[in-house]
């Protein structure tokens, strides 16, 4: 079988990444490369830089990548739609929902593989975790709360922090619970001068009755990636940046401090942290998407998933400016 035919729209930041992962896949080869900008990190090798989407469509495409500012996502992917190439966008899907549910529409009418790049479902400590709750590890759940915050990253110009990173947070809350959005209330700040937000507050509860808290900002000094998830015999822990999961049991021994004797909740007990294969996310990724356009079994987020997170996004950004809680 022929390897794959494969092009990337974008070589910034986040593309030169692609281009990297998409040279070492088994059954694809990256034959195409465009960017209107240029090759600021040298990532195109012996292939030439063509301008814009019609030049890498017209290099005989089978499937790309779009790695391009979110405003340009939905331009970008109804070409490639209407050309018949299977299509991965960056997250968010799009910069507005009626621009996502464009894109939705046109896969799904052209019968083509549409995903969506929401990456930290492929973390090895949230797929591990994921794992762990659909064993009953934890019991019931309680509680998802996520922590994202950092420096402004002055590459993001035209979506706030909430399209930007709490995207994430929403995407992989959802999928690791397995439960929808019920509802959710927002408060945003805008500190940096911008005219998107730059720090959002989201709290709310999914279908499931589990109840989320969302903390995003890029105005912390410090990088986090934590999502904890509370249940009934204990928490887990999450970090994605380093793909670690600890697990932090209820205790069973009963507490011997005189002052405490009356609390009847939980108590300390053992802490595990786990020890697995800790797998590059975006290989593993690309791997689905691959999978996906042949035809194999494949754990792709589907374009449809990713308008569904955006939706929820769009909703909390909404809850801020209005003050009231948004209901799905």
């Amino acid at each position: 079988m022929a390897a794959l035919r494969a092009g990337l729209l974008g070589v910034g930041m986040m593309g030169r990444h692609h281009a990297r992962v998409l040279r070492e896949l088994d059954d694809v080869d990256l034959v195409a490369i465009a960017d209107p900008a240029g090759d600021p990190h040298g990532v195109s090798g012996a292939l030439d830089v063509l301008p814009d989407i019609d030049a890498l469509i017209a290099a005989g495409i089978d499937m790309a990548v779009v790695a391009v500012p979110t405003r340009f996502h939905e331009q970008a992917a109804l070409k490639l739609a209407a050309a018949g190439v299977h299509t991965l966008v960056e997250k968010p899907i799009a910069d507005s929902v009626e621009a996502g549910q464009r894109m939705v529409d046109a896969f799904r009418d052209a019968g083509l593989v549409g995903a969506v790049g929401h990456i930290e479902r492929f973390n090895p400590a949230l797929q591990q975790l994921r794992r762990r709750l659909e064993a009953g590890e934890l019991g019931a759940v309680y509680q998802i709360q996520t922590r994202r915050q950092g420096p402004f990253p002055s590459r993001i110009a035209d979506v706030g922090v909430a399209k930007d990173l709490a995207s994430h947070d929403v995407d992989l809350t959802a999928w690791v619970a397995q439960s929808d959005y019920a509802h959710v209330f927002a408060q945003t700040t805008f500190k940096s001068g911008r005219e998107y937000e730059d720090m959002i507050a989201i709290t709310g509860r999914l279908e499931s009755g589990v109840i989320v808290n969302h903390l995003v900002n890029w105005l912390s000094p410090m990088k986090e990636r934590v999502t904890v998830v509370t249940g009934e015999k204990g928490a887990f822990v999450a970090d994605t940046s380093t793909g670690d999961l600890t697990f932090f049991a209820n205790g069973t021994i009963p507490l011997e401090w005189e002052s405490m004797a009356t609390f009847r909740g939980v108590s300390e007990g053992n802490v595990t942290r786990y020890a697995f294969a800790k797998r590059e996310p975006l290989r593993v990724e690309h791997e689905a998407f691959r999978d996906a356009v042949l035809g194999k079994p494949s754990d792709v987020v589907t374009m449809e998933q990713g308008q569904r997170t955006l939706v929820v996004v769009e909703a909390a950004l909404e809850s801020a400016r209005e003050g009231e809680t948004r209901t799905f």
